[in-house]
Parts: C-alpha cells; structure tokens; sequence
C-alpha cells in the first residue's frame, strides 16, 4: 500500500519503466464454481462496514456473467447504472442477480453514470468496478484492506508493483505517464497511474467529488456537464488532492475488454484529460484566493466589532 499524499520536497523521483510488461493475458474466464471471495481480512474482529459496488454499463449484457460470477460474497449492495442500453443488459443483470439495484442515468457518459451510482449508494464503502470484464472484481478484497487499513481512498494502479495490462496500448500508456507527472507537480501527488477507473473510498467523501446527479440532460441533446467524460477519474484524483485525503495505490491487472469495442479514443480521451487538469488546478487556485479573502474579510469584521464595542464600553 502506497500512500500517496507526500509533500513536493519529499518526492522521490520516480521513472516508470515502458518496458516492464507482462505477457499479453487472455481474459479472465467466468468459473463454474468458485471458493468464496472474503471481503474482509480473516483476523478482523470489528463490525466491518457495508461494501456497494456501482457499476456503469451501457450495452454490456454479454459481459456482466464474467463480472458478476467474480463477485465477492457478502456485499451489501450491488449498483448497476444504466446508460440507455439497447440490449438486454438491465434483464440479464436482473437475472443473474435478483438483488441488484437498477439505476438508470440522467444523462449521459461514464462520469454522470458513476455519479448517479454514487448518489443510490447507501454502503459505508463504494468501489467503483467497469462492466466490460477489464476490471477483475476478485481484487475488491485488496481496497477494501487498503480503507480499514487508514486510507480514505483505495486508488487502482496498472503500474504499481504487481499490476499491468493486456489492453493499454503504447500510445495511451505515455499519454497516462505524462498526465500522471502533470498532475503529481501540480497537485504535489505521487500518483502512478491517473486514468484508470477502478477505484474504493469511504462514501463519506462522495461531497468532495463535486460530482451533479440532479440535473436532467436528455440524452442525445449534445450537452454533458464538467466531469461526465471519460475525464472523471482524473477530475476526482485531483480532487482529492486537493482535498488531502490519504490515498493509497492498490496493484491491479487490467484485462482486456471480453465482448464488445471500448468507447475510448486515445486522442479526444487525452486532450478532455489535459483540459481538465489545467481547469481543476486553474479553478482550485480562485476558490482558495475566494476563500482567503473571505477569511481576511471576516476577521476585519470581528476586529471593527470588537474595536467599536470596547470604545462603547468606555
């Protein structure tokens, strides 16, 4: 476990290796039967929190059987955020999971998904899990050890020790390593990995995020609001920079997409992270100018009131 909130003078520094790659490895295949997954560490003793999984698909009906059947047991809830599908997805996450709670986005795009799904969360604990069987939910255990353990969030890495990936091209793995240092001097993080989407936090901090489930965008209207992108998990890494909580990187293996074509473009994908980088950081530096003069402004006040109170006194 990683924590990644250091200060910018004690940075180590850190090259990422290009060439370290594992062999390319199939997809994870959906068992017959499985021991049970424990979600929690065998010599916790404490009464363990709720555990939501939210889940954005769209159009996914032939991979939530690899997703679910990796599922671990014991979960309070399981979120599956629907983006308007036009297959069965919503029936077959039905059926493979009766208890599974259905919400459909208000928008659209993975950020507004992800956001709904956090709004309906009502565990102690959210993970954030992809429905394209990129993600290999039998590692939720390791973030949630990573949460009881201090963290108040458990941020997935593909270039952590021990992680990797089969489907990130070459293209998109320098683009990450860029962003990621662009991030790590603006923020004063040392992230590893900053888009990657498999993530676990306390659901406490879900107001930190920032992130509009109300608003209502039909969906095909052409207008998506800040953050409801593929740009979310960077929107919500910088965030919680900025707001200092404990992050700690957990090694994951990122699997390759098992039906269906990734909805990612490397260069439109690439230059909305940029964008959303320079903004964050931009509109970061005005809300703290905003509130020191807020701050400088009140204090002002209570001098003048206790100025003006002492010379009625007299």
């Amino acid at each position: 476990m990683i924590d990644t909130r250091v200060d910018a003078a004690q940075m180590p520094k850190r090259r990422l290796s290009l060439r370290r790659r594992r062999p390319r490895d199939p997809v994870y295949d959906m068992p017959e039967s499985r021991d049970e997954l424990s979600l929690f560490p065998p010599d916790y003793s404490l009464q363990p929190p709720t555990v939501t999984v939210v889940i954005p698909a769209l159009n996914e009906a032939r991979n939530l059987p690899y997703v679910f059947a990796k599922l671990p047991d014991g979960l309070h809830e399981v979120i599956i955020v629907d983006g308007n599908s036009v297959d069965d997805t919503v029936a077959t996450a039905r059926r493979l999971r009766p208890d599974v709670r259905v919400v459909t986005q208000n928008r659209s795009g993975k950020g507004n998904a992800l956001a709904c799904g956090f709004a309906a969360a009502t565990g102690d604990i959210v993970v954030m899990v992809d429905a394209d069987g990129s993600a290999d939910p039998a590692e939720i255990p390791q973030f949630i050890k990573a949460l009881l353990d201090g963290a108040d969030f458990a941020k997935g890495s593909r270039f952590a020790d021990g992680g990797g990936s089969c489907d990130i091209t070459r293209l998109r793995r320098l683009g990450n390593r860029l962003l990621s240092g662009l991030v790590n001097i603006l923020c004063r993080t040392h992230y590893s990995d900053l888009c990657y989407g498999y993530n676990a936090f306390w659901r406490r901090h879900v107001p930190l995020f920032g992130l509009d489930a109300e608003t209502d965008i039909p969906v095909g209207g052409g207008a998506r609001l800040w953050g409801d992108g593929f740009e979310v998990e960077t929107l919500i890494n910088i965030r919680i920079a900025q707001a200092e909580l404990i992050v700690a990187e957990i090694a994951s293996y990122e699997h390759s997409r098992i039906h269906g074509v990734s909805n990612l473009n490397a260069a439109s994908d690439g230059w909305r992270v940029l964008r959303t980088i320079l903004a964050e950081r931009y509109y970061y530096r005005r809300r703290t100018a905003a509130r020191k003069r807020k701050s400088r402004g009140l204090l002002r006040h209570q001098r003048t009131t206790a100025s003006e109170s002492a010379n009625h006194a007299q």
